[in-house]
């Protein structure tokens, strides 16, 4: 039996931008630094059918962009590719540039549920002046915003909890996941998860053998924000190393109970999405 799944950590981009990514990977950058056999190429039909197969009803379309000028035409990509696609999520970006505010608001106005932001690969500090005026309306709004904070693999000046710590002190209704669960300053993203009630946890790569996860004392608070609708199911496909069911598997073997795997898998991201979840979602599939 397959768990009906909603996978809030995926990716489709335009194909030539796709290509470079993947390129990236095979020949690994700095950023990267070992093997890492993409699993999952082929067309973006393939891709979405390869999920329907997983047992995914609802994932993203996440993007994001390392400098200025690129978000706005990689928002109408990904609002566009969503909107052709059932069960994509409406995904977006931003980045620190001037106008920022305004085509996050127009991102939203057409129909954007959740946004993606790299700080690592962006290179940029969370902080900016020009970010506060869209971190504090998109905290308004309550929409959600998907946050490579973490300083896995490659840290920057801008990574780990302390940097974002201080947007979420401004806009402590900010709605936040925060990938990979904050790999690998894990402790320190799961108590600003537990401080703030905003903050999510998601379990991209996390636990798999390819990746690792929070040592085995951090685990019971793990299943506490779990259970609190805080910890949701993300897994970086297409751009994987290892085949989709493996990072369901690593879940299961933490044994924090199928209550935990059930909020995880589909719960916590049905209710965090209010109207996304299709009624024959939840419990079992196939």
């Amino acid at each position: 039996m397959t768990r009906a799944l909603f996978d809030v950590h995926t990716h489709f981009l335009p194909a030539r931008m796709l290509r470079k990514v993947w390129a990236y990977f095979d020949e690994p950058g700095p950023l990267v630094g070992r093997p890492w056999p993409i699993q999952y190429r082929g067309s973006d039909e393939e891709r979405v059918a390869l999920l329907r197969g997983f047992g995914v009803r609802h994932f993203t379309a996440l993007a994001y962009v390392h400098r200025p000028g690129m978000a706005e035409d990689l928002n109408a990509w990904t609002m566009g590719f969503a909107a052709r696609t059932p069960g994509c999520l409406p995904s977006a970006t931003f980045f620190p540039e001037p106008g920022v505010s305004g085509y996050v608001e127009r991102a939203v106005a057409d129909g954007a549920r959740i946004f993606k932001v790299h700080l690592q690969v962006g290179g940029y500090d969370p902080r900016e002046a020009v970010l506060d005026p869209v971190w504090g309306r998109l905290a308004e709004l309550r929409v959600p915003v998907v946050v490579h904070a973490g300083s896995g693999p490659v840290a920057n000046g801008f990574t780990g909890p302390d940097p974002f710590g201080e947007v979420l002190r401004r806009h402590p209704g900010l709605v936040a996941i925060v990938a990979h669960m904050g790999a690998p300053e894990y402790e320190g993203f799961l108590g600003l998860a537990e401080r703030h009630p905003g903050v999510h946890l998601d379990t991209t790569m996390v636990f798999t053998d390819f990746f690792g996860g929070p040592p085995a004392p951090l685990l019971p608070r793990v299943r506490a924000l779990g259970l609190a609708g805080r910890v949701l199911l993300g897994s970086d496909f297409p751009n994987i190393p290892y085949a989709y069911a493996h990072q369901l598997e690593s879940l299961e073997r933490l044994g924090l109970g199928e209550d935990w795997l059930a909020a995880v898998c589909w719960d916590n991201a049905a209710r965090l999405f209010p109207g996304v979840a299709d009624p024959g979602g939840a419990g079992l599939s196939g």
